[in-house]
């Protein structure tokens, strides 16, 4: 799940202390701490020092020392629901760039520009400063940035610099052991793995470097530090690596997240072999208004209108059609002030769009008179548990569910010429701390399904208000749900590719869902890495389900059999080659095309238009600043 910033200043720093509390730091100066149930910035501690360019935990968690933009350390302990500050270590004139503790905690490593130095926890004092550029050649001498740092339960500092080397310090002594220089630009980040004898190391081109404590030679106790492995996953920046004991794990500039298994680690050909790339965020950043063909789109601060192009032509499959009428940017909403956007709509009739922040929520009438478009704020707005973490309107845009804080929904009546009025607030019977994340409303406007992030989906009735029944929970997070037209069967897909149909008039699981769960989905099917983010229904074809996740885009018959592990799973070219009796036969229930790039949102405007929101990974990059430019043999 995303924890949307509190404030527009950027995060420079994250880490994990005691009790799985998560904090960050950053260019306002101020520590947060994130509340990871209710997925929000829970509370901030000022850093008293300006700007936090670091931070980092000791191994037990309790205790956080920040780098500050004025060179010095500080030091906070962790404490039931807060930090307090503890002492100032001693400053240097610099920005503390990067932080590592000692495995025993009694000392930090802190690295800056043109040197690094390690600091006694218990006295404060400065015990050791090591010049990093001084076996820089002379033309070469300039600013030298060590951008991470790793204390070793060794004692061995390991630093990362805008030299593009990894250099192994010993501390006591302040000498250099080793040096090996992996990039001709920037070496960003390290991470060393939990035995230490490994580490992995992100560069400004986009390649990571695995480093390996090996042998000097087969049968040996002497060992050195071996540059072993490069890879390219990235174009930009690596600005952030894990070590895992499986995997090699590195987020860069260019908004991917790459899992790289360590082969020698994988004992057989199986699903954590593959590489991993993961792009995008798993949550609607599109809404739809299908009967005034409108889609809004969210940023982080501010949304955008727009009417959807037409054509007045027909063809054949496959065929690309003239638009007669192009897309028509209409406006756009600006959020005030620094928060972002947590979660926006725009209903179905396109006369009403809302969206909330940290702490407002924002409501307003659009009016459409011919080509022209105007929008006024909804006076009156009720006052209401805040954040909003998920808003969706009815079917007639005559309701807006808000799904808020401690599994609450609260269902808002959309009044003509622009009021609203507050119905109801739906709460589970047994309570629960975590917000609710998705909202899916049936077409009749009798039952609203809930998800929170206790990954329990409760059931409402409109009609009357009142709880109706709770899904069976399932071991993993829902990503996607959606209630059938027709039938009113609540169809569910989970992070671990499972899909089920829950009954909602039963209160219980289909005999198709229960068929699934007993014969099993395609191996393929499951190993898939991005999780379906959107379901709609066929209003043509009662039984076909339509599904989408960032790669592909999918319609389930449950007419048709499931396919089992030895049948091609993604067969639609396959099938056109064959006669219709031959095509008959190889027929299954999944039909997926892959021809899109990746996905942002998929949904049916009518019977027979299907509308569909794509995000090419270039046109990310594009807008990216450009990376390091390496001059090639040549050119």
């Amino acid at each position: 799940q995303a924890i949307p910033g509190h404030q527009a200043r950027s995060v420079e720093a994250l880490c994990w202390a005691a009790g799985e509390r998560l904090f960050g730091a950053g260019l306002s100066g101020d520590i947060t701490e994130y509340d990871l149930e209710r997925l929000r910035p829970a509370r901030a501690v000022d850093g008293f020092g300006g700007p936090i360019w670091s931070m980092a935990a000791n191994n037990d968690g309790t205790r956080l020392a920040i780098g500050c933009e004025d060179g010095s350390v500080k030091l906070f302990q962790v404490v039931p629901g807060s930090v307090q500050f503890e002492k100032n270590l001693d400053r240097r004139k610099g920005r503390v760039l990067c932080l590592s503790w000692h495995p025993s905690g009694t000392h930090l490593a802190a690295g800056s520009i043109d040197f690094l130095r390690v600091l006694d926890v218990r006295s404060g004092r400065t015990t050791q400063r090591i010049m990093v550029n001084y076996h820089v050649p002379k033309p070469r001498k300039h600013e030298c940035v060590v951008w991470s740092i790793a204390f070793l339960s060794s004692g061995t500092i390991v630093s990362s610099d805008s030299f593009g080397r990894v250099q192994f310090w010993d501390w006591e002594r302040g000498t250099l052991q080793d040096s090996h220089t992996v990039s001709t630009s920037a070496a960003l980040s390290l991470a060393v793995s939990e035995e230490e004898d490994s580490i992995v190391v992100g560069t400004s081109t986009g390649a990571t470097y695995q480093l390996q404590l090996l042998p000097v030679k087969v049968g040996s106790q002497e060992k050195r530090w071996v540059r072993t492995k490069p890879f390219q996953h990235h174009t930009h920046d690596v600005r952030a690596v894990v070590h895992t004991p499986m995997a090699l794990i590195s987020g860069g500039l260019d908004a991917q997240l790459v899992i790289r298994p360590l082969m020698e680690k994988v004992q057989k050909k199986s699903y954590e072999a593959v590489l991993r790339k993961f792009i995008l965020p798993h949550r609607r950043l599109v809404s739809c208004a299908r009967k005034a063909r409108l889609l809004l789109f969210q940023f982080s601060q501010h949304l955008e209108l727009w009417r959807l192009g037409s054509t007045n032509k027909t063809g054949k499959d496959g065929e690309v059609l003239p638009v007669s009428r192009m897309p028509e940017h209409l406006l756009q909403l600006k959020s005030k002030g620094p928060e972002h956007i947590y979660c926006s709509c725009v209903s179905p009739c396109g006369s009403w769009i809302a969206y909330s922040t940290a702490s407002r929520f924002h409501l307003y009438r659009v009016q459409h008179e011919g080509d022209s478009i105007s929008v006024k704020k909804v006076p009156g707005v009720p006052k209401l548990l805040l954040p909003a973490y998920q808003l969706q309107c009815s079917s007639d845009s005559g309701r807006l569910f808000i799904g808020s804080d401690r599994g609450s929904v609260h269902v808002v009546q959309l009044l003509e010429p622009g009021g609203c009025k507050h119905l109801h607030t739906l709460r589970p019977p047994a309570g629960t701390r975590e917000a609710v994340y998705l909202l899916a409303a049936s077409a009749d406007g009798s039952w609203l399904a809930a998800v929170s992030g206790d990954w329990e989906v409760h059931v409402y009735s409109l009609k009357h208000f009142k709880h109706h029944c709770t899904v069976p929970t399932y071991s993993c997070a829902v990503t996607a749900l959606a209630i059938h037209p027709a039938t009113n069967n609540l169809v569910i897909a989970y992070s671990d590719q499972q899909i089920f149909e829950f009954s909602i008039p039963e209160k219980q699981y289909t005999a198709w869902s229960r068929m699934v769960q007993n014969r099993g989905l395609h191996r393929l099917w499951l190993e898939r890495d991005s999780p379906i983010t959107h379901i709609a229904f066929n209003p043509k074809n009662a039984s076909q389900i339509l599904l989408h996740d960032i790669y592909m885009f999918c319609v389930l018959d449950k007419s048709l059999p499931l396919p089992d592990n030895n049948t091609l799973l993604v067969n639609q070219s396959t099938l056109k080659q064959l006669s219709e009796p031959a095509r008959q036969r190889q027929l299954h229930a999944f039909k997926i095309c892959k021809k899109f790039q990746p996905l942002l949102f998929a949904d049916l405007l009518d019977e027979r238009c299907l509308v569909t929101v794509e995000r090419p990974a270039l046109d990310i990059s594009a807008e990216l600043p450009p990376p390091v430019q390496q001059k090639k043999f040549g050119t």
